[in-house]
């Protein structure tokens, strides 16, 4: 017996005969936009639906990274009734099924997104996923045009502005970031990342007491953030006093007790923790402030030899190189870049040709002489990856 049609958050038509389902996709979007820590709530869709598509993609996409048995269930689940779903539902179906491929072209999976959002410009959601791969992929043009497109029809909308600001941010067009990021800020003062994007304006413009205050005052409601989110609020915070020439013992107190703390929340997931934590002591190590901060490092590096958490995102692996080469731990270090290697290797020619524009450096010798020699090299070109 077919299911009847109900609305989503966006107005659009998702086949279930379950209130509750509905409720759990909706709550899903709103920790998506919201950076929240309960992104897990979309497992309740397909639970109380078993037969909805969208519940069932959603839920596979977020499993996706985790490398969860589940994933195929839900997808072949999916799969089994997309021919009663409505043309929402394929669509979403059709793009996050792509984006999880493992030899998706990116240039083609923002495509299909762009070929949503063009259908149904109110889903945010779709935007947001966009915006990561036009992020991960250097092209902040391609995110603006995705999220100019569909601005007319989001304007009263929490989180749109945010999602303006970030690509603005990163093509240089500060003022213009500036007034999105307050526009989102005055339509919801919770949207974290429209204060993320007004915190880069003001550290750009060397306005980092402002920005400190300004953060500071945010902070409040920052509890319910992602692990990522929360220690990357605070990273700010930590760089704002760094670059501002506070104190170094400044810096050490937003690290341990705004950064590293978050590991002792039972809901904590720790490689978002290592990504802000290893992105601030680098930096620290740079500007020659090791002394201040004692064995943190070393600390950290124990945690980092754990070979569950590599190969989850490049960023997060190539500051581990970093730190583990750093802490005399150049055997773990090497292993960890010849994953790497081998990784893009066995990409496609058009993934190779760019990962080796970006790491092609970082990939001349794996010899431990050259790890302990180029960082002083690497110190420089990774501190754009802690800029974000």
């Amino acid at each position: 017996m077919e299911s009847e049609m109900k609305l989503d958050k966006w107005g659009y038509q998702v086949r279930t005969c379950s209130d509750s389902c509905i409720s759990a996709i909706n709550s899903y979007y709103h920790q998506v936009l919201s950076y929240g820590r309960k992104r897990s709530v979309i497992m309740e869709a397909p639970k109380s639906d078993p037969e909805c598509v969208l519940g069932n993609i959603l839920a596979a996409h977020f499993l996706c990274s985790t490398g969860s048995s589940r994933v195929s269930l839900l997808i072949d689940t999916a799969k089994s009734f997309l021919e009663h779903a409505s043309s929402y539902e394929k669509a979403v179906f059709e793009c996050v099924m792509y984006l999880i491929s493992p030899d998706r072209d990116d240039d083609l999976a923002v495509d299909l997104h762009s070929k949503l959002l063009r259908e149904f410009p109110r889903d945010l959601v779709s935007l947001k996923r966009a915006q990561v791969l036009c992020f991960y992929m250097g092209r902040a043009d391609l995110s603006l045009k995705l999220v100019e497109r569909v601005l007319p029809m989001n304007s009263h909308e929490d989180y749109i502005y945010g999602m303006l600001a970030f690509p603005l941010l990163e093509l240089g067009r500060m003022e213009e970031a500036e007034k999105a990021g307050k526009r989102g800020y005055e339509i919801n003062k919770d949207d974290t990342w429209s204060q993320h994007a007004i915190c880069h304006v003001y550290q750009h413009e060397c306005r980092f007491k402002e920005a400190v205050e300004f953060m500071n005052d945010c902070s409040r409601s920052w509890s319910s953030l992602s692990s990522f989110m929360y220690t990357h609020n605070w990273w700010h915070v930590a760089l704002c006093y760094l670059e501002g020439h506070a104190p170094m013992e400044k810096v050490r107190e937003t690290y341990d007790e705004c950064i590293w703390k978050e590991l002792e929340r039972s809901d904590a997931i720790p490689p978002e923790v290592y990504l802000n934590a290893i992105g601030l002591l680098l930096r620290v190590y740079i500007r020659g402030g090791h002394d201040i901060f004692g064995d943190r490092l070393k600390k950290l590096a124990d945690y980092l030899t754990d070979q569950t958490i590599w190969f989850l995102e490049w960023h997060l692996d190539i500051l581990i190189i970093w730190a583990l080469s750093h802490t005399g731990e150049l055997n773990k270090a090497e292993d960890l870049l010849k994953g790497l290697k081998s990784r893009v290797s066995m990409m496609t020619k058009k993934k190779q040709q760019i990962m080796q524009k970006g790491l092609s450096k970082l990939f001349i010798n794996t010899g431990r002489a050259t790890i302990r020699r180029h960082w002083n090299f690497l110190g420089t070109t990774l501190m754009p990856l802690t800029t974000r």
